[in-house]
């Protein structure tokens, strides 16, 4: 009875770990903000990555996850994510599976000029696709998100501010609010730096402050690697990563 009771309660800590620390779903690759720039009308993004969080007592993410953005209209993009999620904790073995389905659409209401910035929107569901209890309460979740964006030349910032509906008997819904700002050093290379803030989500957690740097190397117009790394700064102690390749249309 002990070797069950055990795993038992190490899958529930498990998934408990993994709902508080992977917060990466709603990101704009590579960072955790995001911007409301959509895909341009037709046209296609392909990303195929790779996001983790580590923590001493326990490594979750993705490895790896296919994300689809399409241009389905001017100012509109339909998005969608397929992740196979690990987690492992040091001395047992890793756990992979899939859990939920990403799908959103992004709409740019406000377009720049040069005295006011892009703004826009990007709803996001996460929908229970497999039954597996350890990726997954089986409840979907809606993060509904502002953002906005101003550039000046090789110089842009953006931001904004997102409520989640986390449905689950020790979840609690939560705010994410984050700045991003970067450099177009080169047509081939840009880095930039965000700073970001996540309330609790969960029964017993805390609100996390942390910060991350990243950019892009552009091997041609098309054919892109993408990368970033962070740390926890406040209430937490994690570092992240994120590296992925990206294919435009």
């Amino acid at each position: 009875m002990k070797g069950p009771y055990i795993k038992k309660h190490l899958s529930v800590l498990t998934f408990i770990l993994y709902s508080v620390c992977n917060q990466w779903s709603y990101a704009g690759p590579p960072f955790n903000t995001d911007d409301p720039q959509p895909v341009d009308f037709k046209h296609w993004e392909f990303y195929i990555s790779s996001l983790s969080t580590f923590r001493r007592d326990i490594w979750t993410g993705t490895s790896p996850h296919i994300e689809v953005n399409y241009g389905l209209a001017p100012g509109l993009q339909v998005h969608l994510l397929l992740p196979m999620n690990y987690n492992y904790l040091p001395h047992h073995s890793a756990d992979f599976g899939y859990g939920n389905t990403e799908f959103g659409v992004k709409y740019c209401f406000i377009h720049e000029t040069e005295s006011s910035p892009q703004v826009g929107i990007f709803p996001i569901l996460e929908i229970p696709t497999i039954k597996n209890s350890e990726f997954s309460n089986g409840k979907v979740q809606v993060f509904l998100p502002v953002w906005v964006q101003k550039s000046w030349g090789k110089l842009t910032t953006y931001g904004g501010v997102g409520y989640c509906i986390n449905p689950g008997t020790t979840h609690r819904n939560w705010i994410f609010t984050g700045a991003e700002v970067q450099y177009e050093f080169s047509p081939g290379f840009m880095l930039g730096g965000e700073l970001y803030y996540h309330s609790a989500d969960a029964d017993g957690s805390k609100s996390v402050t942390a910060s991350s740097i990243g950019g892009s190397i552009n091997f041609s117009e098309k054919f892109h690697f993408i990368f970033s790394a962070g740390h926890s700064l406040i209430n937490d102690k994690f570092t992240s990563s994120y590296v992925g390749l990206l294919l435009t249309i």
